[in-house]
């Protein structure tokens, strides 16, 4: 009986270290994939996990489709400007550095801390339901004792479809929420780059979308300090 009740325990706790790895040790955002229209990059999904951890969790990567930009007043283009008007960007560096994204983990933050403090509860609550059958033991019945076990059994499965809830909406809410700033990117950049004659703008990734560029080519400084001065506009 003792070993049952063990066993219990051990698949609840697995289970919830399961939501709290997804939660808390998502990986860094994960390099974007390149898909371009005739005149500008368009950015796939990374993940919204903070910067400084370790491990990523598993979202389908869907490419944003490119959105149509106000039509930007021409400007004067900077001094060196490429021939060709051909030019590259760095997915990680503009995306680590853009405000909009920072502030997108910022709230997924917020709503994991909330995910993670229902998921100790529920474990809180079978540990406690599970420690009081083990004091009441010696004093039941063999009936008594069937019939405890079961109801623990049941908590044990409930406790665990509540976690895969909890990881299925923290799953969609961060796939909302990356959607969301990628479109927003792909309208600015398509913006920079129609207002400066670019005739496409790649994006360079370190899984090797780009072999080689020529460092002149990386635009990827006054990209981001755009992205972020129209950020600040809102």
């Amino acid at each position: 009986m003792k070993n049952s009740l063990q066993l219990i325990i051990n698949v609840v706790l697995a289970l919830a270290l399961a939501v709290l790895y997804f939660l808390h040790f998502n990986g860094r955002v994960a390099a974007p994939a390149i898909a371009t229209d005739k005149s500008v990059a368009v950015l796939a999904s990374p993940n919204l996990s903070t910067a400084d951890t370790t491990a990523a969790t598993e979202i389908p990567e869907t490419p944003a489709e490119p959105i149509a930009a106000t039509a930007a007043a021409p400007v004067a283009a900077p001094t060196g400007s490429f021939d060709g008007k051909i030019a590259y960007v760095e997915s990680g560096k503009m995306l680590d550095g853009y405000q909009g994204m920072k502030d997108a983990r910022k709230a997924f933050e917020g709503k994991a801390r909330g995910w993670e403090r229902q998921n100790q509860t529920m474990l809180t609550g079978f540990k406690s339901a599970v420690e009081a059958y083990q004091k009441q033991a010696p004093t039941l019945t063999t009936e008594q004792r069937a019939a405890t076990e079961q109801k623990l059994q049941a908590q044990q499965q409930e406790v665990g479809q509540k976690q895969q809830q909890l990881q299925a909406q923290a799953q969609e809410e961060e796939a909302k929420l990356t959607q969301k700033v990628l479109e927003s990117v792909n309208k600015k950049v398509e913006a920079y780059g129609k207002a400066r004659g670019y005739k496409l703008i790649l994006i360079a990734a370190p899984s090797g979308t780009i072999a080689y560029g020529e460092k002149n080519l990386d635009i990827t400084t006054p990209v981001l300090a755009y992205l972020n001065a129209e950020y600040r506009k809102k």
